[in-house]
C-alpha cells in the first residue's frame, strides 16, 4: 500500500531555528505496526507521531522510533498538536491528547513565529540513585565521579530514566558516551536514558543533553518529558520548579523546552511543559 501523507515539523525550536525534527501521520487503522516502523524508518527522523482522529475529541497518538514503539513521547506530543492545530485552521485550540492509557490537556496559539504548544505532564515519580554516580551507567557516559554535580535521580512520568547534573556547561559539552555500552545498561536497569544537565547560577535555566540509544536515539535534539522532569526534581530539592532548558547544540540543532512543576494536594509533583513548533512550508495531509 501507499504510505500516508507525512508532515514532518520542527518542535521546540529556540528563536525560530532548530528544534527536533518530527514526522506527523495521521494514522489510518488499515496500518500494521510493521507498516508504522517500515513509515518511520523512511522519514528519518528520530521519532514519528501516529494521531489517531476517530475519536475527535480526544485524538490518540501512538510513537514509534527506527528501534520500536514509544509509551510516550514528549515533543512529539508538541509535534503533534501542532499539525492538528494547522488541519483545524483555528488560531487557538484547547483540548487534550490521549497516548499509552494517559490523557494530557493541551493548548495550541497561532503565534507570528511558528505554533506555542503546552500540555499538562501530570505526575512525576522522583526516587535517589546515588550508586549510579560510581556505577556503570556513569562510566558508560565517559564521565567520573568528579564530573558530577548532585545526587543521581531517578525520575519517571511513566518512563523512569536518570537526571545527571554534570558540574559545568564545558562538562556537558564534552561528554562523548560508549553508546553500546550505555544502551546496554539502561536495558539492564530499566532506564529509557540519561538527561544531564548543567544548571546556570541563577538556576532558572539549563543546558542539557539527553543520551538515550537503548530506544534507538544515541543524543536526542529535544526532550520534553525529561525538561519536565527536571522541573519536578527542582521543586522537590529547591522549592523552584520553573525551568527553560536548552538543547540539540552539539547536533547543530538548537532547542528550548519550558517547564513549570507544582504540588497537588497529596503532595505528587505534577509539570506543565512546553515549546514552539516551526511547520515549514505548508503542510499536505490526507
Amino acid at each position: 500500500m501507499a504510505d500516508p501523507p507525512v508532515a514532518v515539523v520542527n518542535a521546540c525550536t529556540r528563536d525560530g531555528r532548530g528544534g527536533s525534527p518530527t514526522a506527523v501521520v495521521i494514522d489510518d487503522a488499515t496500518l500494521t505496526d510493521g507498516d508504522r516502523h517500515a513509515i518511520t524508518r523512511r522519514t528519518g527522523t528520530s521519532h514519528t507521531a501516529f494521531i489517531d482522529t476517530s475519536t475527535a475529541d480526544t485524538p490518540t497518538v501512538r510513537f514509534f522510533t527506527s528501534a520500536g514503539e514509544l509509551a510516550n513521547c514528549g515533543h512529539g506530543i508538541i509535534a503533534a498538536q501542532a499539525v492538528l492545530l494547522h488541519r483545524s485552521g483555528a488560531t487557538e485550540h484547547h483540548g487534550s491528547l490521549r497516548t499509552a492509557g494517559r490523557t494530557f490537556a493541551t493548548t495550541a496559539t497561532r503565534r507570528r513565529d511558528g505554533v506555542e504548544v503546552w500540555f499538562d505532564q501530570g505526575a512525576i515519580a522522583l526516587a535517589d540513585n546515588s550508586d549510579a554516580t560510581g556505577g556503570a551507567i556513569i562510566a558508560a557516559l565517559g564521565l567520573h565521579r568528579a564530573d558530577i554535580a548532585a545526587d543521581v535521580r531517578v525520575a519517571s512520568p511513566g518512563t523512569p530514566r536518570l537526571l545527571v547534573a554534570v558540574r559545568d556547561h564545558r562538562t556537558l559539552l564534552s561528554i562523548q558516551p560508549d553508546f553500546d555500552r550505555l544502551a546496554t545498561e539502561c536495558r539492564r536497569l530499566g532506564y529509557l536514558g540519561c538527561f544531564t544537565y548543567a544548571l546556570s547560577p541563577t538556576a532558572t535555566t539549563a543546558a542539557a543533553r539527553m543520551f538515550a540509544p537503548a530506544i534507538g536515539v544515541n543524543e536526542d535534539i529535544a526532550n520534553a518529558n525529561s525538561v519536565g522532569c527536571l522541573a519536578a526534581h527542582l521543586l522537590d530539592s529547591s522549592g523552584n520548579g520553573d525551568i527553560e532548558v536548552h538543547q540539540g547544540d552539539t547536533l547543530k540543532r538548537p532547542s528550548s523546552i519550558s517547564a513549570s512543576a507544582s504540588r497537588a494536594g497529596s503532595g505528587i509533583v505534577v509539570a506543565r511543559i512546553g515549546g514552539m513548533v516551526d511547520l515549514g512550508p505548508p503542510v499536505v495531509l490526507g
